[in-house]
């Protein structure tokens, strides 16, 4: 086993190539389950299936949360209204469970406008790359960030954004325009402004631990997905009974009831693939709150490996089942990462020393007698 210790480089390592395994299994399931009829796919819709999903993705997370007590909180401090105790961090995890929520069924929207699928992953990868830099802006001003951005980060969003953007950048504009539909401004706006809240709220979490208290991620991510099922679980009662109550609903509200009432047979399928979806949510949480780097840092790290995975899955799925393969711009936004990963390698190693020296992360023994010299000098 490859053993790693809390906010090291290795442990960084194993949070990606997680995250990106179940994000491979995650975007071929997609494919599949979505493909024409006539070639042999099941052709379900895409909210259909990230119905099944979406389920299948919550329970996995809800079943280790409670089955590893991950939900007893290492606190800063414990609030106490009368009888009731509880971690004083509750008060806005569960703001970020509910931008979760909000998170989940707006991501699969962005895939039902008309826009092209890869547009429509453009715009959610290059927005939490923007967020995430605005954010340590915000909290280094608040002087709850106290560690600077390194020169690499700021050149590594720069090429983040152009991997990301090389798909409009490569096929032009044209099916770019936004603000003809106000449901896609309502969805687009949705997601931005539910994702910045929630990256605050990590961050502003991870940031202000009080000395000795252990940065307890799985604690925040299980208060979290706790919240987010009970909103998620209210909001889809509600859309399933709101033909009845308001008589009538639109094309989505009658694929989301129908997927319940006259479901394919393929459903359960679609629900067990689901479980990667909730694997994908596990590292990708942890990646956004890694020990001791920036906003900035770890946002690109997920979405650079997200980036990465989906060409994996493109490329997988067209092996396996005779599809589509990656498209040069794939293979150009491909070059782009490379070289964002590049600065992103020399700003982890900067950073690595940092927290070495400021003993926020453990060192191995052969490093100690380095560390004690360049705390000297």
């Amino acid at each position: 086993m490859w053993k790693t210790t809390e906010g090291s480089t290795g442990r960084l390592i194993q949070l990606c190539l997680g995250y990106f395994f179940f994000y491979v299994l995650t975007g071929v399931s997609v494919k599949y389950f979505t493909g024409s009829p006539a070639l042999g796919f099941p052709g379900m819709k895409e909210l259909e299936f990230a119905v099944y999903s979406t389920i299948g993705g919550i329970l996995v997370c809800l079943a280790v949360v409670f089955a590893l007590r991950w939900y007893n909180l290492k606190s800063n401090q414990i609030i106490q209204w009368g009888k009731l105790r509880f971690p004083q961090e509750v008060l806005y995890i569960i703001p970020s469970g509910v931008c979760t929520a909000v998170v989940i069924p707006t991501t699969t929207l962005m895939y039902t406008l008309p826009i092209s699928v890869m547009v429509a992953m453009v715009i959610m990868r290059a927005s939490i790359i923007v967020i995430s830099r605005i954010v340590d802006a915000i909290q280094i001003q608040q002087r709850i960030l106290k560690k600077k951005v390194y020169t690499e980060e700021n050149f590594a969003v720069v090429f983040a954004l152009l991997a990301a953007g090389v798909n409009i950048l490569w096929v032009g504009h044209g099916d770019f325009d936004f603000l003809k539909h106000e449901a896609a401004v309502i969805i687009l706006g949705s997601y931005i402004v539910a994702y910045a809240i929630r990256i605050y709220i990590m961050n502003y979490y991870k940031n202000t631990r009080a000395k000795g208290v252990k940065l307890d991620n799985q604690g925040f991510f299980s208060i979290e997905q706790i919240a987010a099922t009970v909103v998620l679980v209210l909001v889809g009662v509600f859309l399933f009974k709101s033909p009845d109550w308001f008589g009538g609903g639109g094309e989505q509200i009658t694929i989301f009831r129908e997927s319940f009432l006259n479901p394919k047979s393929i459903w359960t399928l679609a629900f067990v693939s689901g479980m990667a979806y909730g694997g994908v949510a596990f590292f990708s949480v942890f990646i956004f709150m890694f020990k001791g780097r920036t906003a900035t840092f770890a946002g690109l790290v997920n979405r650079l490996t997200s980036l990465v995975a989906g060409t994996t899955a493109t490329l997988s799925f067209a092996i396996i089942y005779s599809g589509k393969f990656p498209k040069i711009q794939d293979w150009v936004s491909l070059v782009f990462i490379l070289i964002a990963v590049g600065f992103l390698t020399i700003a982890e190693r900067k950073r690595t020393q940092e927290l070495v020296l400021t003993h926020e992360i453990e060192t191995k023994p052969a490093t100690k007698d380095f560390v004690a010299v360049a705390e000297k000098t």
